[in-house]
């Protein structure tokens, strides 16, 4: 049952993403893409989740996990907003921090013993500098950026914004709740997806 949420989450959010980049194909809009790559971020999150929960925690699970989750996710969807504004400089600036932020996942050093059936805190296996600080910092900036952008643009499209502003809070719901293990944050990752697919194709 712990894996069964995020696997579902992990589909979900997969096609979702399947789904924006045929618009991206079609449109060749370079938010879409950028959406569209926060989305399978946040795919191959779900993704690490289930795995964690089915095989046990390890140093690759968590890698993959805090990569896509913790580094990529809220700074694709905060860049592909601004994109969206007019800011043609934040698609360059997307493939310059993705580099980034895999050079970082695969290069920061992990300690401490993993527990295979507990979802791992990373400050229980991260030093602050450079893995969380990036984090923290791509996290941060991302959000703001999409709650920024959010009410800047929502007398223009109030339920898209509104629908994208909470798949961002209950995405921070389910970090801030991890404690209650995989199923609760992949069923918090579920939603979030459906409310930023929902919010991303809305034209009102």
């Amino acid at each position: 049952m712990q894996a069964l949420l995020p696997f579902a989450a992990a589909l979900v959010s997969l096609r979702l993403a399947g789904r924006l980049l045929g618009r991206w194909r079609a449109q060749r809009d370079p938010a879409t893409a950028l959406w569209a790559g926060a989305l399978l971020a946040y795919a191959l999150a779900a993704a690490a989740l289930a795995w964690g929960a089915s095989a046990g925690w390890d140093g690759r699970a968590f890698r993959a996990y805090y990569l896509f989750g913790g580094l990529l996710t809220a700074p694709l969807l905060g860049l592909g907003s601004l994109q969206r504004a007019g800011r043609r400089w934040a698609a360059p600036l997307a493939l310059a921090y993705s580099g980034l932020a895999v050079g970082v996942a695969v290069a920061m050093p992990l300690h401490g013993a993993f527990l295979a059936s507990e979802l791992p805190a990373a400050g229980d296996h991260l030093e602050f500098l450079p893995g969380r600080l990036v984090a923290v910092a791509g996290n941060t900036l991302g959000t703001v950026a999409v709650v920024g952008v959010a009410l800047w643009t929502l007398r223009r499209r109030p339920l898209g914004n509104g629908l994208i502003v909470g798949a961002v809070a209950l995405a921070g719901v389910g970090s801030a709740f991890s404690g209650l293990g995989e199923a609760a944050t992949g069923a918090f990752l579920a939603g979030g997806a459906l409310l930023l697919y929902a919010g991303v194709r809305s034209d009102r």
